[in-house]
């Protein structure tokens, strides 16, 4: 840990001289001389079988390749997007995108048509590069459907079309981006209803992973199976970026299941591992299922929600590691705070840690956005080289997001200790964290107030004791009979991801207002579990 005594809820930025900025090929060429003959990615298939490897050495020469053929049909600086799961091709295209000068937009391979054009047009993309399928969701076909009605997309791709995808790699020319220049734009749903796009940059999401996990004990040659979902930052940058940095070798999972798994942490001896605390759950209940044998495992590191003490003492238990917590955004590249290996049970599951090498952090009033004294309440901020440069084609909400001294406002509430380390009280913004996955209430609630039965709505966030929050959906209307919760969650499951889909349908008379008529969300949730709506939820 930093050895400080604060004085103020202000902590400067520590982890020695900041490493000069650098790009994503300057990373992967750096390590790949480093390490060439070692390897560095697996792709497991569904069963955990291993279809392919890449040494670093393959990995280089197989991003070059599709680097080249990127630069043939794509100018610089043009944006493409990945509408996948977790496929080596996608590895693949993060990394060729940083060679050759092209940005990469993220897709939640969940996506439905409305949410996949809308993130297309907002990006500017001019080109699609994704699976014809995933767990039932046909996203060719979706993909295609929603791409005919955009005349800017100039390309479909299947990933998995070799022959297409490598195209032009005879013909295009690698290119040199700066350490500055943007490289992904990843969208996170805003309290307006429609996503923002944040604009990351190299050096922002290579140094963030690296220092990530440096900080979680990754070591050159361990190796990990990667079952993040790699559209987010954690997937992308912290697993992917930042496991090549430090050196490591990825077994990448095209989708959580705990079961497979943990078999290949078994078989594989596998030494760190990253989930939310869900996650986590689910594969200490399938290693007491089965009694296998983990004790490879020395780290393990959790994020998108608070860790329960019982979680903590589950997880030495059965691995024998601590759960180092991480708190951040996509915004942020994404780690702005994480906690230490040698950390107190208190400060593993009270805290979430100190802040990250090189990254300034305050707790300020959001009313006069001064520094507040230490152990008081206010929005939790942050200055550091992961910041993004900005929200995509929308100056407004970067300005409401980052202050003309350069501190992002996280919309989360929170306080300092005098050693630095920050708790989480609560959001000024009203997102849901469900099983690690943010959420937010005017996006659901726009889709919603489009059935013709509902005439006002409130998303609430509940607590749970599985996925820390669900969905609660508040609905007033005028017609009778009301839709059944059987045609509300089809209604939401043709517009939205699946879970972004309540758990619970409430229907009220009347709202708990402010004086000013807004409802008062927190009293519908009060309300919800002191059992008003049992009636409702059976």
């Amino acid at each position: 840990m930093y050895e400080v005594s604060l004085t103020e809820s202000y902590f400067p930025a520590h982890g020695g001289p900041e490493p000069a900025p650098q790009t994503i090929g300057a990373m992967l060429r750096a390590s790949t001389a480093r390490h060439p003959g070692q390897p560095a990615l697996k792709a497991l298939d569904y069963d955990g079988t291993i279809l392919r490897s890449w040494t670093y050495a393959d990995l280089l020469s197989d991003a070059e390749r599709l680097a080249r053929a990127l630069a043939s049909r794509h100018a610089e600086g043009a944006r493409v997007a990945a509408y996948a799961n977790n496929v080596p091709e996608w590895v693949l295209l993060e990394l060729a995108c940083g060679l050759a000068g092209v940005t990469l937009v993220t897709v939640n391979p969940a996506y439905q048509k409305r949410e996949l054009k809308y993130v297309l047009e907002q990006s500017r993309s001019e080109a699609i590069y994704y699976v014809a399928d995933f767990r039932g969701n046909p996203m060719q076909a979706i993909a295609d459907a929603v791409c005919d009605e955009i005349p800017a997309i100039k390309h479909r791709i299947l990933l998995t079309d070799h022959a297409a995808l490598f195209a032009g790699e005879d013909t295009g020319q690698l290119r040199d981006p700066k350490p500055s220049d943007p490289t992904q734009i990843q969208y996170t749903s805003g309290t307006t209803g429609f996503p923002k796009g944040a604009l990351l940059h190299h050096n922002g999401l290579v140094l963030n992973g690296y220092e990530s996990m440096k900080r979680a004990g990754l070591k050159p040659g361990d190796s990990f199976v990667h079952n993040m979902p790699l559209f987010h930052t954690t997937g992308c940058a912290i697993l992917v970026l930042g496991g090549l940095a430090i050196g490591a070798t990825m077994l990448l999972a095209p989708m959580f299941d705990p079961a497979v798994i943990i078999r290949v942490i078994e078989r594989e001896k596998t030494n760190f591992i990253l989930g939310v605390p869900t996650m986590l759950v689910a594969l200490i209940e399938e290693v007491e299922k089965t009694g296998a044998d983990v004790s490879s495992t020395t780290r393990i590191m959790s994020g998108g929600s608070m860790v329960p003490p019982e979680l903590c003492r589950k997880a030495r238990k059965v691995f024998g590691a601590p759960i180092q917590i991480v708190y951040g955004q996509t915004e942020t590249s994404p780690v702005l705070t994480q906690a230490w290996y040698e950390d107190t049970e208190a400060d593993l599951t009270e805290t979430i840690g100190q802040p990250s090498a090189h990254t300034e952090i305050s707790i300020r009033d959001p009313g006069t956005n001064k520094v507040v004294p230490i152990g008081e309440q206010g929005e939790i901020c942050a200055r550091a080289y992961s910041v993004m440069l900005g929200y995509n084609d929308n100056p407004d909400a970067t300005a409401a997001t980052i202050d003309s001294e350069r501190w992002l406002h996280t919309g989360d509430l929170g306080r300092m200790d005098p050693r630095g380390y920050v708790k989480i009280t609560g959001r000024v913004k009203e997102m849901i964290i469900r099983g690690g996955e943010n959420l937010f209430p005017a996006e659901i609630e726009n889709a919603l107030l489009e059935h013709a039965a509902i005439s006002e709505i409130a998303i609430v966030g509940i607590p749970d004791e599985k996925w820390g929050e669900q969905v609660a959906c508040f609905m007033r209307g005028n017609t009778h009979p009301r839709p059944d919760n059987g045609e509300l969650k089809a209604f939401i499951r043709e517009r939205l991801a699946p879970q972004k889909t309540p758990a619970y349908w409430i229907w009220v008379e009347e709202w708990p207002l402010t004086g000013s008529g807004k409802i008062q969300r927190f009293k519908l949730a009060e309300a919800f579990e002191a059992g008003a709506y049992a009636d409702q939820v059976g």
